[in-house]
C-alpha cells in the first residue's frame, strides 16, 4: 500500500486545541475544536452515532476522520484503530489525533514534531489535545474544566473546556474559528438524523464565545420545536411553557415571538396573540406581510375578521 505523504499546503494546517468526550448518562459523544484557521470544524471534527468521534489536527491527515470511524465499525478499539492509521502514515510525527468510541474508550497520539507547546491528556471518557499553544498549560486546564463540570450537558461541558483553554492563552496565533459536533450513543435510525448538534463559527474575533451563543440559540429553538409538538398534542399549557423558555433565552428574537403569536391565534387566543403581533409588526413590517400570506398555506387558521384585526395592528 502506498503510504501518505506530508503535504504542506492550505487545508492541512490546522494547529489547534480540541476535546473528544462522551456523556456516560446519555451516551452522546462530541468533538469541540478552536483554531486560528478558517473553518477548522470542516477538517478536524468527525463523528457517527453509535460508533465514535475523531479529532484529527496539527498538520492534518484528513483521511483519519472517516477511516478511523470505519475501523471502529469493523470492531477495532480506538487504540487499535489509531495504531493502524499512524503506522500507515509517513507524516505521523507531525500529526495529532484523538479517537473515542461508543464505549468511552479513547486513544490519542501527539507526534514528536508537532509545534510546541503540544501535548494531550486522556481521562475517563475524554481526551484533550493541543498543539502550537502559547503555554503548556492549555490541555491540562481543559481536562480540569471538563472533569469539574460533570453536572452540565455534554455540549455545554465541551464549551467550558474550550473557554478554559483560552484562559491559558490558547493558540499562540490567536483565534479565528471554532466548532462543536455531537452524535448519539446509538446508531441513528435515519442517516440525516445522525448529527445531534453540528455548529460552526468559521471566522470570528471571539469564536468560542460566538459558538457558546449559537449553542444557546440552538437550545432555544429546541424549546420552540417542543412547543410545536405539544400543540400537536393539544397541550396548550405545556406548549406555552416551552415557548416562554425560548423567549426567556432570547427575548428580542422576532421570529420566536411571531410563531408564538401564530400558535396563540390558531388556538383562539386572539387577544394574547395580538399583543405579540403588534410588537413584532412595529419592529419589522415584513412580519405583517408574512402573516397575511400564512392562511393560504393553512399555517394561520383564523377567521377573516380576526385576520383583518391582526393585520391592522
Amino acid at each position: 500500500m502506498k503510504k501518505n505523504k506530508i503535504i504542506f499546503k492550505g487545508n492541512n494546517l490546522a494547529h489547534t486545541y480540541s476535546i473528544v468526550a462522551r456523556d456516560t448518562k446519555t451516551g452522546e459523544m462530541g468533538v469541540g475544536v478552536q483554531s486560528h484557521y478558517f473553518s477548522v470544524g470542516s477538517i478536524v471534527s468527525w463523528g457517527e452515532s453509535g460508533v465514535g468521534v475523531v479529532a484529527t489536527q496539527s498538520l492534518v491527515n484528513a483521511s483519519f476522520g472517516l477511516r478511523g470511524l470505519e475501523l471502529l465499525k469493523q470492531g477495532k478499539s480506538p487504540e487499535e484503530a489509531l495504531n493502524f492509521l499512524i503506522s500507515e502514515d509517513e507524516g505521523r510525527e507531525v500529526r495529532q489525533v484523538a479517537i473515542l468510541d461508543a464505549q468511552g474508550r479513547v486513544a490519542t497520539h501527539t507526534g514528536s514534531k508537532c509545534i510546541i507547546h503540544a501535548g494531550h491528556i486522556t481521562g475517563n471518557n475524554f481526551s484533550v489535545q493541543a498543539n502550537m499553544m502559547l503555554t503548556d498549560k492549555v490541555w491540562s486546564t481543559m481536562a480540569k474544566s471538563f472533569e469539574s463540570n460533570a453536572n452540565l450537558p455534554l455540549a455545554e461541558r465541551i464549551i467550558e473546556a474550550m473557554k478554559a483553554a483560552e484562559t491559558e492563552g490558547g493558540d499562540i496565533r490567536g483565534k479565528q474559528s471554532a466548532a462543536i459536533l455531537l452524535v448519539g450513543g446509538k446508531e441513528a435510525k435515519n442517516k440525516w438524523e445522525d448529527k445531534l448538534i453540528d455548529l460552526r463559527v468559521e471566522d470570528n474575533e471571539k469564536p468560542v464565545r460566538e459558538l457558546e451563543r449559537l449553542l444557546k440559540l440552538y437550545r432555544a429553538y429546541k424549546h420552540m420545536d417542543k412547543g410545536d409538538l405539544e400543540m400537536e398534542h393539544d397541550d396548550m399549557e405545556s406548549a406555552l411553557k416551552e415557548y416562554d423558555s425560548a423567549l426567556n433565552m432570547f427575548p428580542n428574537n422576532l421570529e420566536m415571538k411571531f410563531w408564538t403569536a401564530v400558535t396563540l391565534a390558531n388556538n383562539q387566543k386572539i387577544k394574547d396573540a395580538s399583543k405579540i403581533f403588534k410588537e413584532v409588526f412595529n419592529k419589522d413590517n415584513n412580519w405583517r406581510l408574512l402573516a397575511e400570506r400564512l392562511p393560504k398555506s393553512e399555517l394561520l387558521t383564523v377567521s377573516k375578521d380576526d385576520l383583518k384585526k391582526i393585520l391592522s395592528l
